[in-house]
């Protein structure tokens, strides 16, 4: 190697040009941009353009964009044994969902109803219940048996519960900031 020569592989602090990195502090350091979306001038960024292209978003012919990450999750791209395919840029996801009748899986709710069968009556005999008489001999007398009572088939209503509100998607969380880096080492690939 030639003394004063730069080696050809990036230094451990030197980022690579369009790397994501995760922060627990309040800003993007000095050569990186908050991922959230913004428009970036082709002209004054040639070399991140030629690593986004419009995958991102922007026109293509002035702007591109960065990576939007407020509010999702990211996930490496292709498709794992079982899953869907994910392709480069895409986007997906809600934050809450409002489930419809129609969405949930068939069901019953089984109600049972006796519509026959044995009852006991009670009557009260009414000593001293006439007015200014004194009702200290009031008793009950044993129930009177009633062979069976009949009564019509009738109709179990069982309405729809809920109230048609979203519900939550969104797992347990920690915010935190994510940044790109907008300067820094070329990446060459493999």
């Amino acid at each position: 190697m030639v003394a004063g020569a730069a080696p050809a592989h990036a230094q451990a602090s030197d980022p690579f040009l369009g790397q994501l990195a995760l922060v627990g502090f309040t800003f993007c350091p000095r050569g990186w941009a908050d991922a959230n979306g913004q428009l970036l001038a082709i002209a004054s960024n040639t070399a991140l353009f030629s690593l986004f292209g419009t995958t991102y978003g922007g026109d293509g012919r002035t702007t591109f964009a960065l990576p939007d990450l407020r509010g999702r999750v990211p996930i490496h791209l292709g498709q794992g044994p079982g899953l869907s395919n994910y392709t480069q840029g895409q986007t997906g996801g809600v934050e809450t969902t409002t489930m419809t009748v129609a969405q949930m899986p068939q069901h019953t709710h089984v109600a049972s109803v006796q519509t026959a069968g044995p009852v006991m009556a009670n009557h009260r005999r009414a000593d001293g219940a006439a007015f200014g008489v004194t009702a200290d001999n009031t008793y009950v007398r044993p129930g009177t048996p009633v062979a069976s009572y009949d009564m019509a088939a009738g109709t179990v209503v069982n309405a729809n519960a809920g109230s048609g509100q979203a519900q939550t998607n969104i797992p347990p969380y920690l915010t935190m900031r994510y940044c790109v880096a907008t300067q820094g080492v070329f990446p060459s690939r493999n």
